[in-house]
């Protein structure tokens, strides 16, 4: 038995040997950058002209109501205060800085993602 335990542990021992240590892991750490599309600025709005005619019955009334049939037919009027008026130009303008403040947002995205310089002609 003493012969038969010796064997054993000498083979364990020997093939315990032979088994080589794995070669060194080495591990790459590479940077990949997201890549975001970029999509096109939308098409500038193209605003018709408004005309606005201011009239008054003690000044021009009747050779207003005369101008007006002329070119458009029939008497059809719509009238705005000037309190209303101005209310409408300051929604305007609201509107206007919602737009600029969002698409200085986008440009910003836009120039984070494809780390290029800011350009003067956004």
């Amino acid at each position: 038995m003493t012969l038969s335990l010796s064997l054993i542990i000498l083979f364990l021992l020997s093939s315990c040997s032979s088994i080589r240590p794995e070669k060194e892991i080495v591990t790459v750490t590479e940077f990949v950058q997201t890549k975001i599309p970029i999509v096109v600025h939308p098409k500038p709005v193209n605003l018709n002209d408004v005309k606005i005619y201011v009239v008054s019955p003690s000044e021009n009334f009747e050779e207003f109501m005369l101008e007006f049939e002329k070119k458009n037919g029939t008497d059809s009027y719509i009238a705005i205060s000037v309190k209303d008026y101005e209310n409408l130009s300051k929604n305007f303008a609201e509107l206007r800085r919602y737009i600029k403040q969002q698409k200085e947002i986008i440009v910003y995205y836009e120039d984070a993602v494809t780390n290029e310089p800011e350009t003067e002609n956004r």
